[in-house]
């Protein structure tokens, strides 16, 4: 289960509705081994796509440095899908290489600014795809 604070949900909301079209994607960091997502990156889509996001890799080398500086994991990895429903395509799922991490799916398909959205969270581990409950808190 995703255990996540209303403000964390919120910024990945927000983010998500402000890239649409194009897809957006970041990463919440949390301390090292403790599963709890604590600080909000958004990171920029480098293929700038409705239908792909890629991570610019000078931006996630500086990423993986800052998380390494901190004591921090990359907790959850979160992207949007702007035409489909929430739930990782064959290419998330062959891009999914944090096998710790959750994989937060929002979808902006038929949504304006107060429009329903989707907010999901998968655990992919080797190609498998296994969705879980979140739980969304006002804090920790």
């Amino acid at each position: 289960m995703l255990t996540i604070t209303q403000a964390l949900h919120d910024q990945i909301v927000a983010h998500a509705r402000k890239d649409h079209p194009d897809e957006a994607c970041g990463v919440v960091a949390g301390p090292a081994g403790t599963d709890r997502p604590e600080r909000f990156v958004p990171m920029l889509n480098a293929a700038r796509s409705p239908t792909f996001y890629e991570f610019d890799s000078t931006d996630l080398l500086k990423l993986y440095r800052d998380l390494d500086d901190r004591d921090e994991d990359p907790v959850v990895i979160y992207h949007s899908h702007t035409a489909t429903e929430a739930y990782p395509s064959r290419t998330d799922i062959s891009y999914a290489n944090e096998p710790g991490a959750h994989y937060v799916l929002v979808s902006t398909a038929d949504t304006d600014e107060a429009g329903p959205f989707q907010f999901r969270s998968f655990r992919i581990v080797e190609g498998e795809v296994t969705e879980e409950e979140v739980r969304v808190v006002q804090a920790y």
